[in-house]
């Protein structure tokens, strides 16, 4: 039987950024380090493939520190933490290596400078994210307050409107935090932006990419977790951007086949703690279903490359070593 045509418009830049890169090395050169088990704490990255992966190989993954014992490592994951965690870890003579993006760690930096110059900070976010309680947690209660839409900017309750700055979780939709910058910006004149953008690199690639697949497609598929922040926003940048059915799947088996009938033309994507294993299972069940020809859609090429933590550079080191 002849299998209908399709062309899959695959988007470039997708899948794993930087950050997440480093996070899960860390992960890997901590259990080469200190063997098994290490814990880390919450989901090193929002993935469950990768997760599951990194347990296979000894990770122990918790939720809080006091689930960790004293004598084991212990690695804060790819969001970064609240101050109380790293501070804990040292009360405990706990060994702990900071995955933490370094993307995430200048919004940190950046709200402790905007603190120590006496301004309050508002920040732009998803309450509940693990990024947001970390960056929310690098200061006093009530010192960073936290909008999540532009009607929340109306009621947002501070201390002095002419001592403000705002930052904002590194996730988030380009487009969704425009408006809502505007209305801080209409709100409060004098409120301080950030030196240079917080919404991170890879971010803004992956949704740049979708953008230009979107008009292209009868269907988007976003390889991610429900879980990842930048996957869900993905799926939203779709449906923005004229594509008329936008899916988030974590594997093949989650594609909804019916839903898909009759397409002649897709756009994949992934968010960035996707690894590119689970993109080529997605594209793989496709072509068992059709005649696919796959083309690429780049719109950046990226080249970052963040270090490890100092404590596992001699690991790194042996490991690019060898022949």
């Amino acid at each position: 039987m002849t299998k209908p045509p399709l062309t899959i418009h695959l988007a470039a830049p997708r899948g794993f950024c930087a950050g997440v890169d480093r996070a899960i090395k860390i992960v890997e050169m901590a259990l080469t380090k200190w063997g098994a088990p290490v814990y880390v704490r919450h989901e090193i990255v929002h993935n469950k493939f990768v997760v599951d992966g990194l347990r296979d190989k000894g990770a122990v993954f918790v939720e809080e520190l006091d689930e960790c014992p004293d004598d084991r490592p212990v690695i804060f994951s790819a969001h970064g933490v609240a101050k109380v965690v790293p501070a804990e870890a040292e009360r405990r003579n706990m060994v702990y290596v900071d995955a933490t993006c370094p993307l995430v760690s200048k919004v940190h930096v950046e709200a402790e400078r905007h603190a120590e110059a006496g301004l309050q900070i508002i920040m732009i976010g998803h309450a509940g994210h693990p990024e947001t309680i970390g960056t929310m947690g690098q200061l006093p209660a009530g010192d960073v307050l936290l909008v999540e839409t532009e009607a929340d900017v109306a009621t947002v309750d501070v201390r002095d409107p002419n001592k403000l700055a705002f930052v904002t979780q590194t996730t988030l939709s380009v487009d969704d935090t425009i408006g809502i910058i505007a209305a801080l910006n209409a709100r409060f004149p004098n409120i301080v932006a950030p030196h240079k953008e917080d919404i991170c690199y890879a971010t803004t690639n992956r949704q740049e990419a979708v953008k230009a697949v979107a008009p292209l497609v009868d269907a988007m598929l976003v390889v991610g977790a429900p879980n990842s922040s930048n996957s869900r926003r993905l799926v939203e940048v779709a449906s923005r951007a004229g594509c008329k059915y936008s899916q988030l799947v974590q594997r093949d088996t989650d594609i909804d086949w019916r839903a898909l009938e009759g397409i002649r033309a897709l756009g994949v994507t992934a968010g960035a703690s996707a690894p590119d294993v689970l993109i080529s299972e997605v594209v793989d069940a496709f072509r068992d279903r059709f005649e696919v020809r796959v083309e690429v859609v780049e719109t950046a090429v990226e080249k970052v490359n963040f270090k490890v933590p100092r404590v596992l550079r001699e690991v790194e080191q042996a490991e690019s070593a060898k022949p």
